[in-house]
């Protein structure tokens, strides 16, 4: 069965590490920069000091990202912050790429404009991208790469794997380019069958496979849903800013039942799952990985072990997070000359 203090202690173990200082933090951040833009900058207390190179903006951004991140955990409350919402923005930003004839993906930032930013899949999202756009101006970030460099820094500020990043999209002018409505992932297609097809048809379209939507799934160990922009409730751990294998965990051990109240009344929402105390969820998206055996041969995996999920995850995020760019492409061939090693 599932241990609540199980959870509460892993929680306390991350924070404990993600209470280093904040120096030896980014320095170590610093140098998951691709090679070929790499920096370094000297950290003296909340301040940061540019030094010569390349990624003086991204560096400022990340120490602005992780900021606001801390600033919104202590005005919250509550154990929740902003760095869920900007995993989200991240994945939505990006998750909208086709395979087939490349549009899409996080090329362009054009979540700022129409159609984008009203789609119903982007609810929520206001504050993070304006928040996100602020400090792209602030830093001389484009906006593209503001919004995915955001999903890098909260996965590890909140105790995960660090994120391979690299800089380099451009900014669209307006919306004109935007791909079509309906390609980022949907929580429920009325069965568990008809939403385990949906799953596939998504995340293939992106170039992914089975291991990977499993992965990327486990980003739901973040965050919480919130009536007022999914129709759905609460978050679907007890650790809801704290990246671990929780996810995988509890969606294996826990007992789940169909919502059928909320706050004492009868829940008028869509169909979800809950634990009996009510404290916790999972939507019918989350339950279909444990119907499809493949699936859910994965989640069996990550729930037992953590270290191959954080690496799985980062290399699928960091895949997801290029989609639609020409970071993602391989460079021009140098015909003959490449068998010769150059």
């Amino acid at each position: 069965p599932t241990n609540k203090g199980d959870t509460t202690r892993k929680e306390a173990k991350r924070r404990k590490r993600r209470k280093m200082s904040s120096g030896a933090l980014f320095l170590r951040r610093s140098l998951m920069v691709a090679p070929a833009t790499l920096a370094f900058v000297q950290f003296e207390g909340s301040s940061v000091t540019k030094l010569e190179g390349t990624e003086d903006a991204v560096s400022s951004a990340k120490a602005k990202i992780v900021s606001v991140m801390e600033s919104s955990l202590e005005k919250n409350g509550d154990g929740s912050s902003i760095g869920p919402t900007l995993v989200r923005l991240a994945w939505h930003s990006a998750g909208t790429y086709s395979k087939k004839d490349g549009s899409g993906g996080s090329e362009g930032g054009r979540m700022k404009y129409d159609p984008e930013k009203s789609w119903g899949a982007n609810a929520g999202l206001a504050e993070a991208r304006a928040v996100m756009e602020g400090i792209a101006e602030e830093t001389g970030l484009t906006r593209a790469d503001a919004y995915t460099l955001a999903g890098a820094v909260a996965i590890e500020e909140m105790g995960g794997p660090a994120i391979p990043w690299r800089r380099g999209r451009s900014d669209a002018k307006d919306g004109s380019s935007s791909p079509p409505d309906g390609r980022l992932p949907d929580a429920d297609k009325g069965t568990l069958k008809g939403t385990v097809t949906h799953l596939r048809a998504i995340f293939h379209r992106m170039g992914f496979n089975d291991r990977d939507i499993v992965a990327l799934s486990g980003a739901h160990a973040l965050g919480r849903c919130h009536e007022n922009a999914s129709g759905y409730w609460g978050p679907w751990t007890y650790a809801e800013t704290t990246f671990s294998n929780e996810y995988f965990r509890l969606l294996l051990e826990a007992t789940w039942t169909i919502k059928t109240t909320h706050k004492g009344k009868p829940w008028t929402g869509p169909d979800q799952f809950e634990t009996p105390d009510g404290a916790i969820m999972m939507l019918p998206s989350d339950m279909a990985l444990l119907w499809d055996k493949d699936f859910r041969a994965v989640v069996e995996e990550y729930a037992k072990d953590e270290d191959k999920f954080f690496k799985d995850f980062a290399s699928a995020f960091s895949k997801l997070l290029e989609l639609g760019t020409t970071l993602a492409k391989p460079p021009p061939s140098k015909g003959w000359l490449s068998k010769l090693g150059f």
